[in-house]
């Protein structure tokens, strides 16, 4: 059996709370004053800071121990998280992430960070720079408002605390950083040694501390205990706690209770009895597993899809009652089976749309202009493996919408437009694909530098015709960039190259629409998982293919009396609306003989839908998508192939493509899409 390594947990554990910390920051910059995200801010430095201590972690621990206190002075009302302390906190957030990754490495730049940050805190007064960051704690650098006072902490652990990892000497450092202190342990609850569980704390403790207020700092300290703990605190009534001479051998929490109601503060959680029962522990709601075991799960399930389907045939050949019954139960589960399957690897979009707000964040500085980004859709759901692979086009997409769509600011006012431009990154369904935009509000495409540029690296000839689509998807094409110049983020060429060849690869398509001076959109169309589909399966005459069901509308019969040969220019009248037809039996080059009565399946992608005719339509199955080789790569009416039932393979038909090649273009079509 396979052990993971408890610090590989922490690392993953980390690195979700970093990325919770930086949107977190991010939000923070644009709402200053809320302070649910200060205090967010705060609990997420204070748990990396404990379980990096917990792990071993020393050097994060330490440095987190500094930065979480200028978010405490933040959280206290003593400074203001303004954008300059926002900026050196995402550089620390970086900083943290590399000493999490490279614990062994020599990482630099830790105490300028720290150095940095004292500076803001302190209203501009610099801090000295010490050797070891713990030795110059920003909490004792600004006086308390009130006088300190001398209060008493008592607090018995959770028995399942030690399980889960919790060091009670951490928690005890800790409170010492509270101020002047006096630790006592209580011995009043440990069993006998034959009843004595060494894997329960039975050691209560009792801590004197002199704060001026204590209690928030507390709650903060235990946190992650409280709701199963029993703690109070009250206010001594002497101004300093009693000698070692006057503590009773054991001290329960009772003995402290006996403050003056005058004096006594109210407790910052109830104390429970100490027979009550243990508390209900709800199950874990997630669980960890690794991509790899995910990917091995959906290709057995493929496997038993196929199967499914050859037992399917098998038992409607047969006349036997009972093997019809099993046959149809296992369709019912393999069916479940897959779909439970196909949700696991479901994930939202919008944990792929939280990585870019760093990067406009950043480019919007390197660049010089102010820039608004708003995400929409963020809760649409795609292939784990979609989302994995969308990353680089889509940060090329934003990149480029920045350096080259959006204007500077100056030349934004000239043109009447708000000096803050706008890059809108959003997702929807549609139909049987996922639309993902990339929008902005800058002077859109320019197709006559485009042409220019396409002409000068020989591209196209001066004489060649192309639609407006096709001219803008040139840019495309690799090594093309309309830059004037080299920069690091742009001008040579080869991050849209990028976006083209990955698109390609998930079986998606690129919309490009642009409207001179008011923006330009990017849309990539994509298929919801490239594992295992619903399918519609046809017969068009000797061979079978299957329809994606997901864009199927509907299913009507072909009209007697239509020309046959009207060479794109068929058009159905479905319910008022006129809508064109592709005859696939012409498309592929059937030379069997026609069915006389003919299907249409109606099918659509995006805002377009067109009719795809077929001679039989023979029902509707689980398809499980396999992947065509690289040498039938450039046939773009299929999108993959799948093993039917009997063994035979049947081709995918690509309905984006088919549904582009049917729309009205000039004088005819053609499958690429180009006018005839």
């Amino acid at each position: 059996m396979n052990v993971s390594d408890p610090t590989d947990t922490f690392r993953q554990e980390a690195r979700e709370l970093l990325e919770q910390l930086e949107a977190g920051l991010l939000d923070l910059e644009q709402d200053p004053a809320n302070s649910d995200l200060i205090n967010f801010a705060f609990r997420a430095l204070h748990t990396i800071k404990g379980s990096g201590a917990m792990f071993g972690f020393t050097r994060v621990a330490e440095f987190v121990h500094e930065f979480e206190t200028a978010f405490d002075r933040v959280r206290k009302g003593q400074s203001a998280a303004n954008k300059a302390l926002i900026e050196v906190a995402l550089e620390a957030k970086d900083h943290i992430h590399r000493l999490i990754e490279e614990p062994d490495a020599e990482v630099s730049g830790g105490n300028e960070i720290l150095a940095t940050l004292r500076i803001i805190v302190d209203g501009g007064t610099p801090a000295r720079e010490s050797d070891k960051v713990v030795e110059a704690p920003l909490a004792d650098t600004a006086p308390s408002a009130d006088a300190p006072t001398w209060w008493r902490l008592v607090f018995y652990l959770p028995s399942d605390c030690l399980a889960f990892g919790t060091n009670p000497i951490l928690l005890l450092e800790e409170l010492a950083e509270l101020g002047p202190n006096r630790v006592l342990a209580l011995t009043d609850r440990i069993p006998d040694l034959d009843s004595l569980d060494p894997e329960v704390p039975h050691i209560g403790w009792q801590v004197d501390i002199e704060a001026a207020d204590p209690a928030a700092a507390i709650d903060d300290i235990f946190m992650f205990l409280r709701d199963s703990m029993e703690l109070t605190l009250s206010r001594l009534e002497d101004a300093a706690p009693a000698s070692d001479a006057d503590v009773p051998e054991e001290v329960t929490p009772v003995a402290v209770a006996e403050a003056p109601a005058a004096t006594a503060k109210p407790p910052a959680k109830r104390t429970k009895p100490a027979d009550r029962a243990e508390p209900d522990r709800t199950a874990a709601t997630s669980l960890r597993v690794p991509a790899e075991r995910l990917d091995e799960l959906m290709d057995r399930v493929g496997e038993l899809v196929i199967a499914q389907a050859r037992l399917t045939q098998i038992a409607a050949t047969s006349s036997d009652t009972a093997l019809k019954t099993i046959a149809e139960e296992l369709e019912r589960l393999s069916s479940g089976l897959r779909d439970t399957s196909m949700g696991i690897r479901m994930v939202p979009i919008g944990s792929l749309f939280g990585r870019f707000r760093r990067l406009v964040h950043d480019l919007s500085g390197e660049l010089g202009k102010p820039i608004e980004f708003v995400t929409a859709g963020e809760d649409t759901e795609l292939d784990k493996t979609m989302i994995e692979r969308l990353a680089d086009p889509l940060v090329h997409l934003i990149r480029n919408a920045m350096d080259h769509g959006l204007e500077s600011a100056q030349a934004r006012a000239a043109s009447g437009k708000p000096a803050k431009g706008t890059v809108r990154l959003s997702a929807v369904y549609s139909g049987a694909e996922v639309a993902i935009s990339v929008s902005d509000d800058g002077a859109g495409l320019d197709a006559s530098r485009i042409r220019a540029k396409a002409e000068e690296n020989g591209l196209i000839t001066p004489d060649t015709k192309l639609t407006e689509q096709e001219l803008y998807h040139l840019i495309f094409a690799p090594g093309f960039s309309t830059a004037k110049e080299v920069t690091s983020l742009s001008g040579r060429g080869v991050g849209m190259d990028v976006v083209k060849r990955t698109i390609d690869g998930l079986r998606g398509t690129i919309d490009l629409t642009t409207i001179p001076g008011q923006g330009t959109t990017a849309t990539l169309r994509l298929p919801l998982t490239l594992a295992i589909i619903d399918g519609m399966l046809v017969r068009v005459g000797n061979g079978r293919y299957t329809i994606p069901l997901a864009a199927v509308e509907e299913c009507v019969e072909l009209p007697e009396g239509i020309e046959a040969h009207a060479k794109g220019r068929n058009f159905l009248d479905i319910r008022g609306s006129l809508v064109p037809y592709l005859r696939l039996r012409e498309v592929f080059g059937t030379s069997a003989p026609p069915e006389p009565f003919q299907k249409v399946v109606i099918v659509s992608s995006g805002d377009g839908r067109v009719g795809l005719v077929v001679d039989q339509i023979i029902g509707n199955n689980q398809t499980v998508i396999k992947q065509l080789s690289k040498l039938h790569s450039s046939i773009k009416s299929f999108s993959g192939a799948t093993i039917l039932g009997d063994g035979t393979v049947a081709l995918i038909l690509d309905t984006a493509h088919l549904v582009a090649s049917g729309q009205p273009q000039g004088e005819g079509y053609s499958l690429s899409g180009r006018a005839a």
